[in-house]
């Protein structure tokens, strides 16, 4: 029997929700927050409506979760604006420019809204997206001394003095 439940502990000891898989040993808190768009707020504000929906406790192991449970997890963070725990100021993506709802993304449909977005400030070409564009800072910050790219000067400074110096001694040396 000791050998049966190691086997069903390193066959679930992976979870896959929202196209990630998630490490079993993690509680449900910490599992959630493996996810893209999901931080430590909204993971605790989702484990706490699960709790209080399905009565199972935050501090569950993820591996400890059966299928049917999972999908209900899974059920909730697809569309968390409609749990009445979770305020909407925790979500991610509010009003829509689309569709004008407050909605949340998470994984890969958030990567791939959010390139839609940046594309879409290039091609109507607002001064944020000319930023995105050329690959600057876009949001005030300074660009003076951090942020540079290319090659350093500091550095190639003193060979070239050094250059210079010895191209002086072999002159004066042939005169």
């Amino acid at each position: 029997m000791a050998q049966e439940k190691g086997k069903h502990e390193g066959a679930t000891s992976i979870i896959r929700i929202a196209g990630r898989d998630i490490n079993g040993n993690f509680k449900i808190i910490r599992g959630l927050m493996q996810i893209k768009g999901i931080g430590y707020s909204m993971a605790k504000a989702l484990a706490l409506a699960y709790k209080n929906e399905y009565k199972i406790s935050e501090e569950t192991m993820m591996k400890d979760l059966s299928d049917p449970q999972v999908v209900q997890l899974e059920a909730m963070l697809k569309e968390p604006q409609k749990i009445k725990e979770i305020p909407k100021y925790m979500l991610n993506r509010r009003k829509d420019p689309e569709t004008g709802e407050d909605v949340h993304m998470v994984g890969v449909d958030l990567s791939v809204k959010v390139k839609q977005d940046i594309d879409h400030m290039i091609k109507i070409q607002t001064w944020v997206g000319h930023r995105h564009q050329y690959g600057q800072k876009v949001r005030g910050q300074r660009t003076r001394s951090t942020g540079r790219t290319g090659e350093t000067i500091g550095v190639m400074k003193k060979t070239v003095q050094a250059q210079a110096q010895q191209a002086a001694k072999q002159g004066e040396g042939a005169k």
